[in-house]
């Protein structure tokens, strides 16, 4: 920074089984290991340890990193921007995690094994929850007692916020126009979606934690909130086991007996008729919450995919689209089916309403917003 230049860029995969990936490239490298890492602690440690190695890492110590950023999911009402991490900011991340219980633990992880490894850098939280704080009141608040905001701060704070910030604003950039009405669809094992009017989101489809809204993952999305009563009241669940199968045990791994998407439109293809209804039900989804939106806008530009499955999924995207002439979306099938690099437009050349695939970067975004930090 701040030229941008990238080092290494890697991933791993399937934390928390013996056959986990790691991903890690350089300019002139690339190393893929399948080993087990059964937590995000180990994760790190291997990153970490990667990083410095002296044949194939990018560092020769430490000290050669003066800025980490991590990205935290839920801020609360504590964070609306971007804050340099203090053992106050942890405690606050800590006794958020109640409310992003697959999420906020792993990020304090990231958070203490980068201060053991990165002891003079400076660490840093973009927190996931800030850009949404433009949502007016009368889309952020539940229609419960008033006490319930006013003491518990019980609200709609959504997600993804790095992500939909990113590619909203290279969508407004492609559109050639500040005036915009957008919604970014955030599509990975977490899905979410915003609708994001002149730059700034004013609804969302995940609300006080990252559990409602899309068919996601492990994660059930919308469900009518009597099932958690009748799940513990009358088949004698505890409140505990209800929050695992609605967290863990649920969403597309529920429906299908798979996480993963790839194996889900795999199996779709060969006629496992779940996993053709999974796909069917997660597309509905999105395509309501698409209705919903157009209509709070009062319009629409652009309807953008990103992330892991949105990028890469043509056949969600398709699935998506398919049927929506009315609101003017009309995708081209030979395009969804192409894979360039960059913001690939995917619609019809007489559609209204533009259909793009941009890249997420919550990364560079995050990385921007560190030094920004700093630049006083």
């Amino acid at each position: 920074m701040p030229n941008e230049t990238i080092l290494c860029s890697g991933i791993i995969e399937r934390i928390g089984f013996e056959d986990a990936k790691f991903k890690f490239n350089t300019q002139n490298e690339t190393i893929e290991l399948e080993t087990p890492i059964l937590n995000h602690n180990v994760g790190l440690k291997l990153l970490a340890k990667q990083l410095l190695d002296k044949e194939t890492g990018i560092l020769t110590s430490p000290d050669d990193i003066s800025v980490v950023g991590h990205r935290v999911v839920h801020g609360g009402k504590h964070f609306s921007k971007t804050t340099e991490i203090t053992e106050a900011v942890k405690e606050k991340i800590k006794a958020l995690a109640r409310l992003a219980p697959l999420h906020n633990p792993a990020n304090l992880e990231g958070i203490e094994v980068a201060e053991k490894v990165f002891p003079n850098a400076k660490q840093v939280a973009v927190f996931d929850t800030a850009f949404h704080q433009t949502i007016p009141e009368y889309a952020y608040k539940y229609a419960i007692p008033n006490e319930f905001l006013d003491k518990y701060n019980i609200r709609l704070y959504g997600f993804h916020g790095t992500s939909h910030k990113y590619v909203s604003e290279k969508a407004i950039e492609f559109l050639g126009k500040k005036e915009s009405k957008i919604i970014t669809i955030h599509l990975g094992n977490g899905c979410s979606m915003t609708a994001i009017k002149n730059g700034k989101s004013i609804d969302h489809s995940l609300g006080f934690s990252p559990i409602g809204g899309l068919i996601m993952g492990t994660r059930c999305g919308d469900i009518d909130p009597s099932i958690i009563f009748y799940l513990n009241e009358r088949l004698e669940y505890s409140l505990n086991d209800i929050n695992t199968i609605l967290q863990k045990k649920s969403g597309m791994l529920g429906l299908t007996g798979f996480s993963d998407l790839r194996e889900i439109q795999d199996q779709a293809s060969k006629g496992d008729k779940d996993c053709q209804l999974a796909l069917q039900m997660n597309a509905y989804r999105i395509k309501k919450y698409i209705g919903s939106y157009a209509t709070i806008l009062n319009g629409l530009d652009a309807i953008v995919f990103t992330a892991g499955i949105g990028e890469n999924s043509d056949v969600i995207r398709a699935l998506v689209c398919e049927e929506l002439d009315f609101l003017g979306i009309e995708l081209d099938k030979e395009k969804n089916k192409m894979r360039t690099k960059g913001i690939r437009a995917i619609h019809q050349e007489n559609s209204k309403v533009k259909i793009l695939v941009i890249p997420t970067n919550e990364e560079l975004e995050i990385a921007k917003q560190a030094m920004a930090l700093f630049e006083d």
